[in-house]
């Protein structure tokens, strides 16, 4: 048997230590693994007539030994979606102009060139690393009928089907001790600070960083917000404080009462464009309403960098064990998964069920804008 694993999405810590640990037990059962570059990208752009490898690389105990000692995905990432190419993102060796794209629909799919691809390269069955996003397309592969076991990272830990992904501890960790030094500057000039989090349509790295690091107030993509309100309840913070300031997160897909999540750029092949800047419009409606000086902070990619702490690594090793077995034992058409704290595999299309929010009855008091755990007994340690 051989397995290909890929790397698709934002990249998070504890990507290269599931890569390892999935190498290491596929060789221990005599398996042969393939690691494949740039995340679906790499069996798009996979000329099957060329002889040129830069797209896939031969994983092996050596040559994956030292990886986990650092953050990030050394197999590189995309967000490429081989169902839905833009004619410009289209390999050379695949464009055809005598079948130029409709101009109503310029998207093509290329999933039967994926297929060839993976017998190409004698690939028996695929380790997808993704969130939902990159998830999706491991779900078209299954539909075609080829092999596929999946692991969910995304540090915004949205992933439908699973209480946790890898990435997730390691951006809450990074979060809190970033918001626990901008103390020093916010009491210091004796100012409002807004810090900015990713975590797209979900709130929970907002939440749960508000929740351990103790900030005055927390606005989540869940529930709009009225900056009037918001600016007078961090006034009463700020007053109360002996240091004579007040400190809050918002999630970057936050959006005012009445207002829009703020996006810009170009949709990507999965259609969302970025997210971004409503830590700084919200900064700045509060500095008109309070005239009080604003620190505005986005933690964005250092949220991502680095290392991942104990938790995620335990996590990813942990995921790529259970997902390797899996393949062993020929359980295809899964997503392995936590539940409650115990690990567990789940059938690969349920990521396409639902939409994975805060829980903002239990976890969230929407009129005073900040994190509320209404029943703590008997919770998972991963509130939701």
């Amino acid at each position: 048997m051989r397995i290909g694993i890929l790397t698709g999405g934002g990249d998070v810590p504890g990507l290269n230590p599931c890569i390892k640990a999935a190498v290491y037990r596929a060789q221990d059962a005599g398996i042969d693994v393939v690691g494949i570059k740039r995340g679906w990208g790499g069996l798009l752009y996979y000329d099957v007539n060329s002889k040129e490898e830069q797209w896939v690389t031969v994983l092996n105990k050596q040559n994956t030994r030292t990886v986990d000692r650092s953050g990030g995905t050394f197999l590189h990432t995309s967000r490429t979606n081989p169902s839905r190419v833009r004619p410009d993102d289209v390999p050379g060796f695949l464009r055809d102009p005598k079948h130029p794209p409709k101009k109503d629909d310029p998207a093509l799919d290329f999933t039967p060139h994926v297929l060839k691809v993976l017998e190409h390269l004698k690939i028996d069955a695929l380790l997808p690393i993704g969130g939902d996003d990159t998830l999706s397309y491991a779900v078209r592969l299954h539909k075609e009928g080829f092999p596929v076991v999946a692991v969910p990272k995304t540090m915004d830990n949205d992933v439908f089907g699973t209480d946790y992904c890898i990435g997730f501890s390691t951006a809450v960790t990074r979060s809190v001790n970033f918001i626990t030094a901008l103390r020093t500057p916010a009491g210091s000039h004796e100012r409002i600070a807004v810090v900015e989090l990713f975590g797209r349509n979900s709130g929970e790295t907002s939440l749960i960083s508000a929740y351990l690091a103790g900030v005055d107030r927390a606005v989540i993509s869940e529930v709009p917000f009225d900056p009037e309100k918001l600016a007078q309840l961090l006034l009463e913070d700020k007053k109360r404080n002996p240091s004579d300031y007040a400190i809050m997160t918002i999630s970057e897909g936050a959006q005012m009462a009445g207002g829009k999540i703020i996006e810009y750029g170009q949709a990507d092949a999965y259609g969302h464009k970025k997210l971004g800047g409503i830590g700084q419009i919200t900064g700045d409606a509060l500095k008109q309403i309070t005239g009080t000086e604003i620190i505005y902070q986005q933690v964005a990619y250092l949220m991502r960098s680095g290392e991942p702490d104990a938790l995620d690594r335990m996590v990813a090793i942990s995921y790529a064990n259970l997902a390797t077995d899996l393949i062993i034992k020929k359980q295809f058409g899964r997503m392995v998964a936590l539940k409650e704290g115990k690990y567990t595999h789940i059938p690969i299309d349920s990521i396409a069920s639902g939409l994975k929010r805060v829980d903002v009855e239990e976890l969230y008091d929407a009129q005073e804008y900040k994190p509320k755990v209404a029943h703590l007994l008997n919770k998972p340690m991963f509130l939701y």
